[in-house]
């Protein structure tokens, strides 16, 4: 294995020192080899533009592209495509299921998703989760079937003054196939080298004319993946150590467990089982186009949350509700869809599009395999099975889009584009089963209870100009504006300034300086997650409410940023071209969770306690009661939940509860970020005597910065020993932010196409990432910061294909051939003491879950294409 590693890291400096330093993408269509002749809509409201001469970064992904990835889900191909997007390898609770990608290591809600170049609404299902993945609520790209997509565009530059105030980081205009005529079917089965993931994916891409001059596009997908399982044995219920011999002791039915001793089963992938149809149709009758296209999608999915001993649901009399303990398993039911109709045409030389879009997203939330510890005690009686809950989102969009080409003697028209978007979005939160929130709640996934419940709705309305023109032959300049008022944060403006100039016929050099506008998703903005357990209140407040303004917050505010580029264009012969692209992007208020305030917890006890649990408290010390009993949070939860907090939470025989806690988080603007990075692309044509081998190299270095945090709100305490204990920000997110995403990224990639056979290779290199984490209390570092890194890594992809006839090609495939795992966590450090103490998180905390290439190792898989 060290000398396949090595033998990579040799090929890719060697391809690296044949061309530029690292840098921006362009034209990335690296298996057609066709990039710079597409017509691109994206980047540009100039009608007929070449990707090869675009003013902005550029990346090209056709149908095949994608398909040689081996992968149903679209957003796992395009982090494999493109160094510059990161997918979510793993996600805690709710995020199993919808899993997010990020573009230069920035919030997923930073991106802008279009489809045929229309906004697509976002997810009902919002992170709570730190880190970059906070907070995101952006669409959910598994409801897009691979087959419907004829290429994607990824404008990796400052949009938001061409296509919205969110497009921050970039764009992705996913275009849909028009094909009239002919179709595909596709099945795909494969599954990890060592354990579960067994996955299968059928579709089917057809189109028909159903009138003369009309097309109609329609592809079906139908997947399944199942669960896979990365941790170890739980050393609660096995092992040579006081937790497990007490449970064996008291409840020996628990080895009878499925997968005993491997029972903890959180750590891997969720079981989903997904249906979506997508269309695309349109007709055309002189010089006016009608059009239409949308999705419907159901996707049922499941996931393992932490295994329960039997002594957590039991009866009065002490009895267990399942001897041998159970794995709670949190699922969703979600349905989503969108339609999207239009007309756009020509009156003489105005170019008009006017449409409106309507986008659904209904996320069902349940608890199986589970129980109600409170009402079992209670009643004698608990469901198990609850419902949690349920999320849901809309968002319906109005546009009229303008083109003009001016002639005012310059050597090109000048093209005025303008335009006009109203927008409506719904939020709401939908309260679940009483059982699922009475006492202590569904385990593993407390309920939504009614004063968690709500519906929210706003407005926008925006208007934008852009301008391009040429003032010579080889000068483009473009500059666009846009004007965006919401109903509840006011007005805005933003800009961006575009150009380009053509050195020679095979050198260009380019720029562009934007500002951008984000305003705070309605579920950022009103979340609520505040849960009453048997010990415990928490959760999060919702930011706009009165509550989270008592604390001092006040609602959030937009996010504001200003993003430079420039770069290289450099075509030496017609089979190379080559793109180098530096960028800057300032976020002021940047939008993330918050750390947790405490109201109380029990364990750090006043100075002057003596009850009769007096011997469990922490030793005293006054900064540390101040941070973990705060009366302005105890008064803000208080509030939360009617007036008061249960006394049993605070009291245990009348004496303070040591294992009691009040503490809660919510979203705020709690910092200000700075991402500088660069882009590079090349792409090659080769002809050999078998077929044309397309070449292309595609890296990037990009590093986030935290440049300063919020400063806490006055009615919160800050601490005098330690500030940065009390921060708004914890100092685990703000390492996650900067240290989470690799800052040097590089893919090199061969495709062969002949007549009968077909080779894909791709060599991928990610660098070191890591997190911050605090050690166990009886490991040799016992309660410090100790980094956890995952190594550098290559990982290698492959395909082959073969032709059966002309209209059947078989292939077989690996994304990771090698079955490369991250690097795991410290044994000595880390989970030596968590097996020892018997700790729950021994059997979850093998590999850690930021690592940019998954957890799960290779996978292999087989295909099958039929086309017509």
């Amino acid at each position: 294995m060290k000398f396949r590693e090595t033998a990579s890291f040799a090929a890719l400096a060697v391809a690296l020192g044949l061309m530029p330093a690292p840098a921006l993408a362009e034209s990335a269509e690296a298996a057609a080899g066709e990039s710079g002749d597409v017509i691109i809509v994206t980047g540009t409201r100039t009608l007929g533009m070449n990707a090869a001469d675009s003013p902005a970064p550029v990346q090209i992904l056709t149908s095949q592209n994608l398909e040689s990835t081996g992968s149903p889900d679209l957003m796992q191909t395009l982090a494999q495509s493109l160094p510059t997007i990161q997918a979510q390898a793993f996600g805690s609770d709710l995020q199993a299921h919808n899993l997010q990608m990020k573009l230069r290591g920035l919030s997923p809600n930073h991106t802008l998703i279009l489809i045929n170049g229309k906004r697509r609404h976002g997810t009902a299902n919002v992170s709570i989760a730190g880190g970059p993945y906070g907070g995101s609520a952006a669409p959910d790209m598994s409801f897009i079937p691979a087959a419907a997509i004829g290429h994607i565009e990824v404008l990796q530059d400052g949009a938001a003054a061409q296509y919205g105030t969110d497009a921050i980081a970039g764009v992705i205009n996913i275009i849909l196939k028009d094909n009239d005529y002919g179709g595909a079917l596709s099945g795909t089965a494969g599954q990890y080298m060592d354990e579960g993931g067994d996955t299968y994916s059928l579709s089917a891409n057809f189109g028909f004319a159903p009138i003369e001059d009309s097309y109609f596009n329609v592809t079906v997908q139908k997947k399944k993946k199942g669960f896979s399982f990365r941790g170890d044995v739980d050393p609660r219920v096995y092992g040579d150590n006081p937790v497990a011999a007490s449970n064996l002791a008291k409840y020996p039915d628990v080895v009878n467990q499925d997968h005993y001793p491997y029972v903890n089963r959180i750590m891997g992938d969720p079981e989903i089982e997904q249906t979506t149809v997508m269309y695309n149709a349109g007709y055309r009758f002189g010089d006016f186009d009608l059009y239409s296209f949308g999705s419907y999608g159901h996707k049922y999915a499941r996931a393992y949350e932490n295994y329960r001993t039997p002594g957590i649901v039991v009866a009065a009399d002490g009895t267990p509700f399942y001897p041998t303990g159970f794995s709670p398993l949190e699922a969703v039911r979600e349905t989503d869809y969108s339609v999207t109709g239009g007309i756009k045409g020509m009156f003489g030389d105005l170019g008009f599009d006017l449409a409106s879009t309507y986008g659904d997203d209904f996320v069902g939330v349940y608890v199986e395999n589970s129980a109600n510890a409170s009402l079992y005690a209670d009643t004698g009686f608990t469901p198990t099975e609850f419902h949690d809950g349920d999320f849901k989102a809309t968002q319906w969009t109005n546009t009229l889009d303008l083109t003009y080409p001016l002639e005012i003697g310059l050597p090109e028209p000048v093209n005025i584009a303008a335009g006009l978007e109203w927008r409506r979005e719904t939020y709401g939160i939908v309260d679940g089963d009483p059982a699922s929130y009475y006492g202590s709640g569904a385990q593993s996934f407390f309920g939504y209870a009614p004063e968690n419940a709500g519906s929210h709705h706003r407005t926008n309305f925006s208007q934008y100009l852009d301008i391009s023109f040429k003032p010579t032959e080889a000068w483009l300049v473009d500059g666009a504006m846009r004007h965006e008022h919401y109903s509840d944060f006011g007005d805005t403006t933003v800009f961006k300034l575009t150009s380009r100039y053509d050195i020679s016929d095979s050198f260009a050099v380019r720029g562009t300086v934007s500002t951008g506008f984000r305003a705070p998703t309605l579920a950022e903005g009103f979340y609520s997650g505040i849960s009453v357990g048997p010990n415990s209140v928490g959760g999060v407040l919702p930011a706009n409410s009165a509550a989270a303004a008592s604390l001092g917050f006040g609602g959030l505010k937009p996010e504001k940023s200003t993003n430079f580029s420039a770069g290289i264009v450099f075509n030496p012969t017609p089979r190379l071209t080559m793109t180098l692209d530096a960028y800057w992007i300032d976020i002021r208020d940047r939008i993330m969770i918050t750390s947790s305030f405490y109201g109380f917890y029990g364990k750090y006890c006043p100075e002057d306690y003596a009850g009769t649990n007096a011997a469990s408290c922490v030793a005293y010390n006054e900064d540390t009661y101040n941070i973990y009993n705060q009366q302005a949070v105890y008064d803000a939860v208080s509030s939360a939940l009617g007036g008061s907090i249960p006394s049993y939470v605070l009291l245990t025989d009348g004496q303070r509860n040591m294992d009691g806690t009040v503490r809660i988080q919510t979203f705020a603007n709690g910092a200000d970020m700075r991402t500088r990075g660069v882009d590079f692309t090349a792409n090659y044509e080769l002809p050999t005597d078998i077929g044309m081998i397309d070449l292309s190299l595609t890296a990037n270095y990009n590093e986030n910065k935290v440049k300063s945090v919020a400063d806490l709100p006055s009615a919160l305490y800050t601490s005098t020993v330690d500030p940065a204990a009390t921060a708004i920000i914890n100092k685990y997110t703000v390492w996650q932010l900067e240290k989470s995403t690799p800052k040097f990224r590089a893919a090199l990639n061969a495709h062969l196409e002949s007549d009968r056979f077909s080779v894909n290779l791709r060599e991928s290199y990610y660098s070191r990432v890591s997190a911050l984490e605090t050690t166990p209390g009886n490991s040799p570092l016992a309660g410090a910061d100790l980094v956890v890194p995952v190594k550098a890594a290559f990982i290698t992809d492959a395909e082959i294909g073969y032709k059966v006839t002309e209209g059947i090609k078989l292939s077989i495939g690996a994304n990771n051939l090698f079955n490369k795992y991250p690097t795991k966590r410290s044994y000595e450090n880390i989970r030596a003491a968590q097996l020892a103490s018997g700790s729950a998180s021994y059997g979850t905390n093998v590999y850690p879950t930021i690592s940019p290439y998954g957890i799960n190792g290779g996978y292999y898989y087989g295909r099958v294409n039929l086309t017509f």
